[in-house]
This record gives C-alpha cells, sequence and structure tokens, in this order.
C-alpha cells in the first residue's frame, strides 16, 4: 500500500469514527433517563467505585470543575454518592447509588437493543471481528493515552 493509500484509507477511517459517534449520540434518545455524561460516569463508577472527582477528572482527562458540576447534577438526582474513603483517607469519594446503577443498565440495554438492530443480520464472524477491530482501536488509544480503562471480562468479573 502507497503512503497515498494509507493517507486515503486514514481519511475513510476518521470520517466513519465520526459517523459512528453521530449514530450513536443521536441514536436511541427517546426512552434513555441519564444523558450521555451521567452514563459515561456511572459506566466507569460501576467498574470502580469509590473514587475521588480528582481519579474522574483524570481518568475522563476532563478539569476538576467539570467533573465537580457533573457528579453535582447526578448527586441531586440520587444517581451517586459522597462516601468515606473506605481506605481511611481524607478525601470524600463518590460511588454510583442503586438507582444510578438501575438507570444505567437499563440506558445500556435500550443501546444494546438498538446496536442489535444494526447487526441482527451480521454473522457470527462479522460480529466478532467488529468486536475485536473496537477492542483493538480502543487499546491503542488507551495505549497512547498511557491509561487505561477498567473492562468487564465475558464472565463478569473487572478484567483489564
Amino acid at each position: 500500500m502507497t503512503v497515498s493509500d494509507r493517507e486515503a484509507v486514514t481519511a475513510d477511517i476518521e470520517n466513519e469514527l465520526t459517523l459512528l459517534s453521530r449514530h450513536y449520540v443521536h441514536s436511541q434518545r427517546a426512552g434513555l433517563q441519564i444523558d450521555r455524561s451521567a452514563y459515561l460516569l456511572l459506566s466507569r463508577l460501576e467498574l470502580e467505585h469509590p473514587v475521588t472527582l480528582k481519579e474522574l477528572s483524570e481518568a475522563f482527562r476532563l478539569d476538576i470543575s467539570t467533573i465537580n458540576r457533573q457528579i453535582g447534577a447526578l448527586l441531586r438526582r440520587g444517581l451517586v454518592e459522597r462516601v468515606p474513603d473506605p481506605d481511611g483517607g481524607l478525601a470524600r469519594k463518590v460511588q454510583a447509588t442503586d438507582l444510578g446503577l438501575e438507570h444505567l443498565r437499563s440506558d445500556r440495554q435500550l443501546s444494546r437493543s438498538g446496536v442489535e438492530r444494526v447487526i441482527g443480520g451480521w454473522s457470527d464472524g462479522d460480529r466478532e471481528e467488529l468486536r475485536r477491530l473496537l477492542s483493538k482501536f480502543n487499546a491503542e488509544v488507551e495505549n497512547l493515552e498511557g491509561r487505561s480503562w477498567p473492562r468487564r471480562s465475558r464472565e463478569g468479573r473487572l478484567g483489564s
């Protein structure tokens, strides 16, 4: 493949990722209980809890004031709660409440149903290839950023 061909493929991939983001953001809004930022924060808190605002700020690469504002909105809705550091530290931590996890899981099911509508006719091999390539892409992003995102293993345990 020539340099020009590689550049064209990279441009196509960037365009497809832009479209993927657009489709994801605009799909399934009806019936969702939480917005995208709440979904992402609760997803992280589901896998890694409790955490400090600083830890969330670093994980999301956002200013602490942004995280504080977003967590404040979740606190007011009863979706997260502040808790003492279980290790005895001075900083208070936040964790998802049962209600927050309930909303997250409900919205996740709607999202998965939307994905299934798109790939419902795909072969098992095509599904696996998409999963593998998306996982590889995300792992490379995490590697470049020097920070990994916690994941559940297929058995449901926390893994990397």
